[in-house]
């Protein structure tokens, strides 16, 4: 699985081959947010871009930012409750699949 994580949000990596772009999908929120670079580098500045403007979206707005994971799994810590669903998601599949 190809990711890269910054402030506890992970983003599904994946290369563009026609368009020649690596592209990445933030996992585990409702909201679709994607960022995209012809680099490696490119793309992690983008990433961290992305949630950045979310964070500042969301405080503008007054809404609270959705978390990747809400650790409500019985007597899963939140870390592992996060890294289960990017990994559910990553699959193509939901966690209860």
């Amino acid at each position: 699985m190809n990711t890269m994580t910054h402030k506890g949000y992970t983003a599904h990596v994946e290369y563009d081959e026609r368009d020649n772009l690596f592209v990445g999908r933030i996992l585990g929120i409702r909201s679709i947010i994607s960022c995209h670079g012809k680099t490696v580098s490119g793309l992690r500045k983008a990433f961290e871009h992305a949630i950045k403007d979310y964070l500042d979206d969301c405080k503008k707005e007054g809404l609270s930012p959705e978390k990747p994971a809400s650790g409500k799994l019985r007597r899963v810590p939140p870390e592992v409750h996060g890294r289960a669903l990017v990994a559910a998601r990553s699959a193509g599949k939901s966690l209860n699949q």
